[in-house]
């Protein structure tokens, strides 16, 4: 059944109503509730705010690194030390090393890094930890959550300005209908609605399309971040220590890099990121970063002095980040609304952090929304939240690292030399900006023009495959229920991205989601696992007929992540 038979059927929907409507309890949408609260109570107003999470709890899809700057933390709770916020293991030394592919390395000397590279005074953290965190700071100040729902639907005016927004409907069976459990979703109704969803936000893209925010701007570029955390042995941890690597599994034209965070208690972030503007079809992420845990100055990390791997795996996740700058950076606001941090694309590629950047956006569109509430205004455009990130430091931050990604379209050599110029050398100070022209789905190539990767089987010990790796992140959904992974057209995986390229939605997909089977009359069929699903949002990016739209699951379903 559509939506509109279920409301003709059941409708209509219970709503409430709120100043402020906040879409996702990340530290973007946090960092909003937190700074609307703060500012009523400073000018002595009530401002209704509510806050909608689809994960099971604040958290819970949370999926960064992360090194955390904490400069936006501090203007936002200038005592977070002292209540105890997560941010407990300093940066210490920080390493950028080049691989090679036949074990060999070079550490770039530290004298020679550029200033995105240095992180000083940042701290290394689960952000799903933090995250738990600012959702009880929020709480505390009156601030309503409800972990557990989606929001599903952009609800508008008569005259076409955001309004609010509908949870998904529950208990809907595989085929679309209702069962005994049926539940109508709800109405969550706002002078303002802020969509603070994370990187590829499926309202936001839908936002971005209707009201055009991205005319003239860049195509927005991403990457796929793979990660594991790890338990190892004492002797071969360094609290504080921060390695970045460069160069190999990649070949010099892919865009991609590894990350090794030592935080504390033993554990260990490794991390890899692709660009999702790589060409062949038959890369697969998440077996290159597995390759990449192989190399000696990797797995080293991971074994004891006699060689053996004795660190243990904990957890695991996948997540689609922005890597596109600000060229790519949308119009933010409209009417009714207001996009926020990975949801616009704040995040700073070069010094890979997003964290900071969505506090400050969150900061920045309160600041905004309670003015405008407070002053009898609705659904009308936050004009001063794009003032204040004009006005703000964030907006210079973006602006000298605009060219990170783009000098990469001519190799790791040429892009490395080219941003150490700029930052190191000019500082950031320099009069020539790059454009990209196309998304990263249009950059893959049939597969005839291209070579296959044979990827080493996984060894259960270092390295492992899809389905082992999704059994940790905790990853489960209501069976019985629509795929949320929906297609335009359900012929076109076979008939073009199978015949042209070779289907590279089942390489390209992080958690085995996406697999081509017999269909018992001699041919292939794609088949859908949704249940699989960590939310990472690649095949709603890189399905190079864009037939993949990802929309929301019922609410509380995906991944549990736990200190990730």
């Amino acid at each position: 059944m559509t939506n509109e038979e279920l409301l003709s059927t059941y409708g209509p929907r219970e709503s409430m109503e709120y100043d402020v409507v906040i879409v996702g309890a990340g530290p973007g949408g946090l960092a909003t509730a937190i700074r609307l609260k703060q500012q009523a109570a400073a000018h002595s107003k009530e401002v209704s705010v509510v806050v909608l999470e689809k994960g099971s709890e604040p958290g819970a899809h949370i999926l960064s690194g992360a090194i955390v700057d904490p400069r936006a933390l501090t203007e936002l709770i200038p005592d977070w030390k002292a209540k105890g916020a997560p941010l407990n293991q300093p940066v210490t030394e920080d390493a950028y090393v080049f691989l090679g592919g036949q074990g060999g390395s070079f550490r770039i000397p530290n004298l020679f890094l550029p200033p995105f590279a240095n992180n000083h005074g940042n701290y290394i953290v689960s952000l799903g930890d933090v995250t738990r965190w600012l959702a009880a700071q929020a709480e505390a100040l009156g601030v309503e959550i409800f972990p557990g729902f989606a929001a599903a639907e952009v609800l508008y005016t008569e005259d076409g300005a955001v309004r609010g927004v509908a949870t998904g409907n529950m208990g809907l069976g595989k085929d679309g209908k209702p069962t005994d459990h049926f539940q109508l979703g709800m109405e969550l109704l706002g002078k303002y609605t802020v969509f603070a969803e994370g990187a590829r936000g499926h309202l936001g893209k839908q936002l971005i399309a209707r009201y055009k925010l991205d005319e003239g701007r860049d195509p927005q570029s991403w990457g796929l971040g793979v990660k594991e955390l790890w338990e190892i042995d004492p002797e071969r941890h360094q609290p504080g220590l921060v390695v970045h690597t460069a160069g190999w599994p990649m070949d010099p034209s892919t865009y991609g890099g590894g990350f090794i965070y030592h935080l504390d208690g033993n554990r260990v972030a490794l991390g890899f990121v692709t660009g999702l503007n790589y060409s062949n079809p038959y890369l697969s992420p998440f077996e290159e970063f597995q390759r990449w845990k192989t190399h000696p100055n990797v797995r080293w990390y991971l074994e004891n002095a006699k060689g053996e791997v004795t660190g243990k795996r904990l957890s695991y996740g996948a997540r689609a980040i922005n890597a596109s700058g600000i060229n790519a950076l949308p119009k933010f606001v409209f009417p009714g609304g207001a996009l926020i941090g990975c949801n616009a694309g704040f995040l700073n590629v070069s010094r890979i952090k997003g964290s900071h950047s969505a506090i400050k956006t969150g900061m920045l569109a309160a600041d905004a929304a309670f003015a405008a509430v407070t002053a009898g205004r609705q659904h009308d455009e936050l004009k001063n939240y794009t003032l204040g990130f004009e006005n703000s430091w964030l907006y210079p931050e973006l602006q000298k690292d605009r060219n990170f990604k783009n000098w990469f379209r001519w190799g790791l050599s040429v892009g490395t030399l080219m941003n150490g110029f700029e930052q190191y050398v000019l500082r950031g100070h320099f009069p020539w900006t790059l454009h990209r022209k196309k998304p990263d789905y249009a950059y893959l190539k049939p597969a005839s023009e291209c070579t296959p990767i044979d990827y080493p089987k996984p060894d259960g010990k270092l390295t492992f495959d899809r389905l082992s790796s999704v059994f940790v992140s905790n990853t489960n959904h209501e069976e019985n229920q629509p795929s949320h992974l929906t297609l335009r057209d359900a012929s076109v995986p076979v008939d073009i991205n199978l015949a042209t390229y070779a289907g590279p939605e089942a390489r390209y997909c992080p958690a085995g989601v996406y697999e081509f089977v017999d269909d018992g009359k001699g041919g292939q069929r794609l088949q859908i696992n949704a249940q699989n699903c960590v939310h990472c949002k690649t095949c709603d990016i890189k399905d190079p007929t864009q037939n993949i739209v990802w929309v929301a699951p019922e609410g509380g379903g995906g991944p549990n992540y736990a200190s990730m």
